[in-house]
């Protein structure tokens, strides 16, 4: 009886064990990914993956269908797993979903925001001010992805997060993005400045305004510095 009764204890917890494994293997995955270790268009090779990360091919595997389901790699029947390579095209199509989303996180916050949270956002907005003063374009890039994830971070809205934070790891894999020239970034950063000013004030449309525009002029440099082919840019009036 003791026996029989531990059973399903036994197999909840292995399926805890795996679960964690799973999300661990998947975790360092995407860092890999993220950071170009594992760039687009390659093939994930499961032999020597699963040797580097001391792991059986089970967890891999799995890990493997929870990327795919996020958009970082794609699996083909008879082929193996392959990090996902991100067109101009569908890099443009996700800049304008994430510019709607950014809008709402601006009107969200706009309504919310607590004089901890704007203190923060300052503190990036000075610091993206010190790297433009600097010519940093690392810097800057870095302190960019984290304002604009704190912002939505801070609507609390954890929905709106999962679908922000899972484009943004998208338009990763798009290796053609434009890099920041050191001359532009003073203008980058008077746009930060600005975003925050408007959060502050409470003023919801004009924040969504503000991030909305602001997304879609990093759309517009992106057509700008990619390969335009067919892609109209006659549109994109106010980047």
């Amino acid at each position: 009886m003791s026996e029989s009764a531990s059973t399903p204890v036994d197999s909840v917890l292995a399926l805890v064990q795996r679960t964690s494994l799973t999300r661990l293997v998947g975790e360092a995955l995407e860092k890999m990914i993220l950071a170009g270790e594992l760039p687009p268009g390659s093939k994930l090779n499961e032999v020597a993956l699963a040797e580097r990360l001391g792991v059986s091919r089970g967890p891999l595997r799995e890990a493997f269908r929870t990327l795919e389901e996020s958009g970082l790699i794609r699996q083909e029947k008879n082929r193996g797993a392959f990090v996902r390579e991100i067109e101009l095209s569908e890099a443009a199509d996700i800049y304008e979903v994430r510019a709607g989303l950014d809008a709402t996180a601006g009107r969200l916050l706009a309504e919310r925001a607590t004089p901890e949270q704007l203190a923060v956002l300052r503190e990036f907005a000075a610091g993206m001010q010190r790297a433009a003063g600097a010519n940093d374009v690392d810097a800057f890039h870095a302190l960019n992805l984290a304002f604009h994830d704190r912002i939505v971070e801070m609507t609390g809205n954890a929905a709106l997060l999962d679908v922000y934070r899972r484009l943004v790891k998208q338009l990763a894999l798009f290796r053609r993005r434009n890099l920041l020239a050191p001359q532009a970034i003073p203008h980058f950063a008077e746009e930060h400045s600005a975003i925050v000013d408007r959060i502050a004030a409470g003023d919801a449309a004009g924040a969504a305004e503000a991030l909305h525009a602001h997304a879609r002029g990093g759309r517009q440099r992106m057509l700008r510095d990619g390969e335009l082919g067919s892609l109209p840019v006659a549109d994109e009036k106010r980047a």
